[in-house]
Order: C-alpha cells, then structure tokens, then sequence
C-alpha cells in the first residue's frame, strides 16, 4: 500500500483537538486522550498500539515517580497486496522535565511492557467462531 496507516494519541499539554479525531476517557488525564485518523480496520489496530504505549507511558512514569505534562504517540504502518502487515512503528513526544537517562530508561520500559505492541510481536491467532 501506497500510504501508511498512520495515527495519532495525545493526552495531557499536548492533547489534539476532538474535532480532528475522538476522544476517550483516560485514567491518567482528566481531559481524557484525543485519537486522530481514519476509521479503517488498519488505523485502529494502529490506534490500540499508540494508546496502549500512552497508557503505559503514564502507569510507568507514576511508578517511577516521574512527572508527565503530556503525551503523544504515532504509531503507523502498511500492509501488503495481500493485507499482511508490514510491520508497526511507533513515535513518543513527551511534555515532560526528565533527564536523559529517565526518559530512556521510561521508553525503553513501556516498549517491553506494554500489552498490545507484546501481543503484535508474539503472534496473534484470531478465528471466527
């Protein structure tokens, strides 16, 4: 495919716009998360990567006692003539005064733990019932 799927999460100081996408409620921001894109198929398994990673960027900063002001995260990616993925990437922007080794040390953590990009890379069987 010619075009990536992209998509685009944001919450807390750099939290979009609701008319460019939709809003959810996040438990990490009063505001809520704001996700940009298309309503294809492609763009919302994109949209499951980008938010998971948010969330989890937000759950391991709270643990660490690090203070996020905001968060955004690009997750795109294609897929093939046949519809095989080609893959997912994602970007982090954070809002937030850390040192440089915090701010590794945070995205190196969330990309072992977060759920969804973990499930994406084991495999993921889906059948209809």
């Amino acid at each position: 495919m010619a075009e990536p799927f992209r998509v685009r999460a944001t919450a807390g100081s750099l939290r979009g716009d609701p008319a460019d996408g939709f809003a959810l409620p996040h438990a990490w921001s009063d505001a809520g998360v704001v996700v940009e894109g298309a309503g294809t198929g492609g763009h919302v398994l994109h949209a499951a990567v980008a938010l998971c990673v948010l969330n989890d960027l937000y759950r391991e900063a709270d643990r660490r006692g690090l203070p996020l002001v905001g968060v955004a995260v690009v997750a795109e990616g294609g897929f093939d003539e046949g519809w095989t993925s080609t893959g997912v990437q994602y970007d982090v922007e954070l809002d937030a005064e850390l040192s440089g080794d915090d701010r590794e040390a945070l995205l190196a953590a969330v990309d072992q733990v977060a759920e969804i990009p973990r499930a994406l890379r084991a495999g993921v069987p889906v059948v209809r019932r």
